[in-house]
């Protein structure tokens, strides 16, 4: 039987408090590879290898589903026949995970032309424009699809950081949560790795056949990156809250791509990047 490596792991460490030193036992987050496979039936090379990501373990079905999906690999929910860890890998079997399609029809091998080696820290590398997230179909997203109080966007990160648990062990994990527009997290996840744990959370809800989520809002609880940003629009998401800062770019696809994207969001305020019309301004004083 396969089974995946747990999510955190102890160390030793010398702890030094008030002057003093004392060696503890401490808890950290686990960091392993995830090599995802997409296996195509009828292909002259039925494996292809797509991806190397570090990521902690759990929930790596979804996030190979979720990385497959917002990479623009895989298009429906269809198209994926089964997700399964790969029993002829040595000596840790639960860090390869192989994607079958239905058909040769649900893969574009000239996608694989692009570097997919990813990290924990930086994402997909050599990702390159605007116009690479145009040529994967997505378009503008429409006014009308969320509309969310001010309220529930301020207590999102506190919801979302009520529903870390490895985070709350170790403090060093980062977790991306699916909300409703009344503020009901549907599914959190965390991860070593930002991207992948939005990767997760996408994946869910492609593997529950939920995609698009026009009536969702994805909450992050690190900076948003472009990479963030591009897999949220991928996934249909209309608005992206985070409590850190936007990067440059992040801020043009939004713009771009007609998203709400928010930075800072904190229980007594937030930035608004861009598409302000789906927040509703509720509380007392706002105008």
């Amino acid at each position: 039987m396969i089974v995946p490596g747990k999510r955190t792991t102890k160390v030793e460490v010398q702890r030094n408090a008030g002057g003093e030193v004392h060696t503890v036992a401490d808890v950290v987050a686990a960091e392993e590879p995830l090599e995802i496979r997409i296996e195509v039936p009828g292909s002259r090379s039925r494996d292809h290898r797509v991806s190397v990501t570090m990521r902690t373990p759990g929930h790596d079905f979804e996030l190979a589903a979720g990385f497959l999906y917002s990479e623009g690999l895989v298009r429906e929910r269809r198209a994926l026949v089964d997700l399964r860890y790969c029993a002829d890998v040595e000596p840790q079997e639960y860090n390869v995970v192989t994607a079958r399609l239905r058909s040769s029809d649900d893969f574009d091998p000239d996608l694989l032309n692009r570097n997919f080696y990813v990290t924990s820290s930086c994402g997909v590398c050599g990702k390159a424009s605007l116009e690479a997230v145009e040529v994967q179909g997505c378009a503008p997203l429409p006014v009308g699809t969320l509309k969310v109080s001010d309220q529930v966007v301020m207590e999102a990160p506190s919801e979302l950081r009520r529903q870390q648990e490895v985070f709350g062990r170790t403090g060093g994990i980062h977790a991306a949560g699916l909300f409703s527009a009344e503020g009901t997290a549907a599914v959190v996840r965390e991860d070593v790795g930002r991207h992948n744990a939005v990767d997760k959370v996408i994946g869910h809800a492609l593997l529950a056949g939920r995609l698009p989520l026009a009536e969702s809002f994805l909450t992050v609880s690190g900076r948003t990156s472009f990479e963030i940003v591009q897999k949220a629009l991928m996934a249909g998401i209309p608005m992206v809250v985070a409590v850190g800062a936007p990067s440059s770019l992040a801020v043009d696809l939004a713009v771009r791509f007609n998203m709400t994207l928010i930075g800072f969001a904190r229980d007594n305020g937030f930035n608004v990047y861009h598409g302000a019309e789906r927040v509703e301004h509720r509380l007392v004083g706002n105008p």
